[in-house]
């Protein structure tokens, strides 16, 4: 597959399916993928487990001045702006001054686009941190990954490097007191030479009990979209994704497909 990665710590803006303008904001390295999952599906390739601690982060002052600096670009060549997106080659809660940046991008975004919200697209696996969520409570736009409702299904669709129990993101999940929005990936496909499709029982069943008991207020739902680094995955089209979402609102949620 041709890994796609970010090659700066700020992007953009790019329209987004679910955000509209969307301007990007990458905490990790411009060359390699830094995360705690290594998902069947993502865009940048597989994680390499080394990565995790491999790379000096970028200093704070480095990425607040690249931020600053984009966000005064845009204003002056009326660029609109719809989200200050938190996304980039992995997951942005592992920077370790992932806080120090929400404090100051708040007072940024206040300044140059005060009409913009602030989104972090997450996997939701630093959430034992009572510094993350803080900060992700801080936000308008929290967006949590939630593709799974078994231990089973998480470890074949994510496969986390890490420890990562489903019982415990849930019960983190649900602090949010519903202001959260949960994004999940819907697809089939075969691992390993086992067949799986987390969108039918008893997979979805066992997911919408965790969304049950969240209660977000907004849920994003979507298939495959990009080159995926495993074979053998397929995507659910707009038709198949709609019916999800209408078995969602019938349960009184705010459910859209993209």
């Amino acid at each position: 597959m041709s890994t796609f990665l970010w090659e700066s710590i700020a992007f953009g803006p790019i329209h987004s399916r679910r955000l509209g303008q969307s301007l990007g904001i990458n905490l990790m390295p411009v060359d390699e993928k830094i995360c705690t999952f290594n998902c069947l599906y993502c865009e940048c390739g597989w994680t390499l487990e080394k990565n995790l601690k491999a790379r000096e982060p970028y200093p704070l002052e480095l990425v607040m001045e690249a931020i600053e600096r984009k966000l005064a670009e845009c204003v002056r060549t009326n660029t609109p702006v719809d989200s200050i997106t938190f996304s980039g080659n992995g997951e942005p809660t592992l920077y370790p001054w992932f806080d120090k940046v929400i404090d100051r991008l708040l007072v940024l975004r206040d300044r140059y686009y005060p009409q913009a919200v602030i989104t972090c697209l997450s996997n939701a696996t630093q959430l034992h941190r009572p510094e993350i969520v803080d900060a992700l409570q801080r936000i308008e736009n929290p967006m949590l990954k939630l593709d799974a409702g078994t231990q089973e299904m998480l470890n074949t669709l994510n496969a986390p490097i890490v420890p990562v129990d489903i019982e415990q993101v849930t019960d983190l999940l649900c602090t949010f007191e519903g202001n959260v929005v949960i994004q999940t990936m819907f697809l089939s496909g075969e691992r390993e030479g086992r067949a799986f499709d987390n969108s039918v029982d008893p997979e979805w069943s066992q997911w919408l009990a965790r969304i049950r008991r969240i209660h977000p207020k907004r849920i994003v739902i979507y298939s495959l979209d990009r080159e995926t680094p495993a074979l053998n995955l397929h995507k659910f089209d707009k038709a198949y994704l709609d019916g999800i979402v209408e078995k969602l609102r019938a349960e009184g949620f705010n459910a859209e497909a993209f």
